[in-house]
């Protein structure tokens, strides 16, 4: 039985939602699966020697991944590294099937281009637009961004880009980590 830990960052949810989907499925799988914000991850502590696996995610917001969870990476970097690892990102430019890799999205490909942590691997999935819960503001600014990407702009709309059987498979592929 393996032993995994998923860390993550998250805005409004979504990474929280598929990280605890992903641990369901690991856990659907026969091991064991740990999930824990960044936050309380850096601020609590959280042992990584005792996981087999880790695997962090982290959304994308206003083109950049948050500072506490690239701080996070990089301040445990030697640890991580020498775990297999993982890293999942999510966003809404990732709808498009040409901006679902890491090649494709310009924020993947900087990430693992620019930041000292290079997870082992990286995928990115489609996140979530969900205009009657966005305040005023970011409303305005992702209806933007949409504009400018050909994304849903209805500020009534509710748009789920996530596919939800790719993170399952992501997950089992998790195990096969070494």
């Amino acid at each position: 039985m393996k032993n995994v830990l998923v860390i993550y960052w998250s805005h409004d949810g979504r990474t929280a939602r598929i990280a605890r989907r992903i641990c369901e499925v690991i856990g659907a799988e026969g091991h064991r699966a740990t999930m824990m914000h960044v936050i309380e991850a850096d601020r609590e502590g959280v042992d990584l020697a005792k996981y087999d696996i880790l695997v962090f995610g982290c959304a994308i917001r206003y083109g950049e991944y948050h500072k506490s969870f690239v701080n996070y990476v990089n301040k445990n970097k030697a640890l991580i590294d020498s775990k297999p690892n993982s890293m999942f990102s999510i966003s809404a430019i990732a709808r498009n099937p040409e901006k679902a890799t890491v090649e494709g999205n310009v924020y993947a490909r900087k990430f693992m281009e620019n930041n000292p942590w290079k997870p082992h691997e990286m995928v990115c999935f489609g996140g979530k637009v969900d205009y009657p819960n966005c305040n005023p503001i970011d409303g305005f600014l992702i209806r933007l961004i949409m504009t400018m990407t050909k994304g849903p702009t209805d500020p009534h709309s509710v748009n789920d880009f996530t596919k939800w059987e790719d993170v399952e498979a992501y997950a089992r592929h998790c195990l096969t980590l070494k």
